[in-house]
């Protein structure tokens, strides 16, 4: 594939996640003012001073969204990341061993996806304590389901190819078959929902964060500082909507990218077929 093929929608959104990833990385020295440090009045105007205004407490609301940055996307990255180890590792046992190992856990997952997720963390977050390490868990237990179920779909279409069956002939052991056989064969698809779950993590941990059990204060998050800020939307203050933009932009760059490797995973498989 050459970069020219790429369109744009997929250079635009990469461009966003790459900022994004950068204000993360690079948050001190970036940022004008420390992330707790009052520099002004409650809510005051945009100037050249401070590009996005003050917020409700009168810190600079362009250096919270870029401390902000560093949160999100910490947080977001984390439980993704452990919910596909969890999901695709259950996932692909249940598929490998069949039986009552795959009716188990699949009626495990079955179990897990009837309860709504945001009430079911709501509850939990509500009675474990309010940390990072505990927020992260929540949110990656509630989504290695969905991984669960798109991993387990993919993996009994590659458990039933001859190269598998080869390799129990051989007498590979499960784990073998996992990671050399039936993981390199699922890879793309699950690149491609792995964008997905990122988005849906960091539009989850925003809606935690607004409803008070996400990050807790004074750490800036892009959720928090809406529902620090919401107030001021009646008095036509605009502290609210910076955040809130921020949050719909890097999810959309998101969805750019992952929507363009889900029509370039369709587009090889039908190559394949074709062929």
């Amino acid at each position: 594939m050459r970069l020219k093929e790429i369109p744009v929608s997929v250079w635009i959104g990469v461009t966003g996640i790459a900022i994004v990833v950068i204000c993360a990385l690079f948050a001190p020295w970036i940022a004008p003012y420390g992330e707790t440090e009052v520099v002004g009045d409650v809510w005051g105007p945009a100037s050249a001073e401070f590009l996005f205004g003050l917020d409700n407490l009168g810190r600079d609301i362009l250096s919270r969204l870029i401390f902000g940055a560093r949160t999100t996307i910490f947080v977001a990255l984390s439980a993704t990341l452990l919910s596909f180890s969890l999901g695709i590792v259950m996932s692909f046992i249940a598929a490998t061993n069949r039986g009552w190992i795959d009716l188990g856990l699949s009626r495990i997952n079955d179990l897990m996806m009837s309860i709504p997720s945001l009430i079911f963390a709501l509850v939990v977050l509500a009675t474990l304590p309010q940390n990072l390490p505990t927020l992260i868990l929540v949110m990656a237990v509630l989504d290695s389901t969905r991984v669960f179920r798109l991993g387990r779909a993919v993996a009994l279409d590659v458990a039933v190819m001859d190269f598998v069956e080869a390799a129990r002939l051989r007498g590979e052991g499960t784990i073998w078959i996992i990671f050399k056989e039936i993981l390199p064969n699922t890879l793309s698809p699950l690149l491609a929902e792995f964008g997905l779950r990122f988005a849906f993590a960091i539009l989850f941990l925003s809606t935690l964060s607004f409803l008070g059990l996400g990050i807790q204060p004074p750490s800036a998050d892009w959720g928090g500082m809406v529902k620090d800020n919401k107030d001021g939307i009646i008095f036509g203050i605009s502290a609210a909507l910076v955040p809130g933009a921020a949050i719909a932009v890097l999810t959309i760059c998101v969805n750019m990218v992952v929507d363009w490797l889900l029509r370039r995973t369709s587009s090889l498989k039908g190559g394949r077929g074709d062929a």
